[in-house]
């Protein structure tokens, strides 16, 4: 019989929200003010759409 709680536990897309929010958090502990939303995008890796 299978053991029922023998199961993976890996999301490859919640370790990556993990990765950005850590990244995030690292980011912020290191400021001694607000991370602009430029900063912020810049560690996330996005880009604004119409800037």
């Amino acid at each position: 019989m299978a053991d029922q709680f023998d199961v993976t536990l890996e999301d490859g897309d919640l370790l990556v929200e993990v990765e950005m929010t850590t990244n995030l958090i690292i980011a912020a502990s290191a400021c001694d003010d607000r991370l602009s939303l430029e900063e912020i995008d810049r560690i996330l890796g996005v880009a604004r759409l119409g800037g």
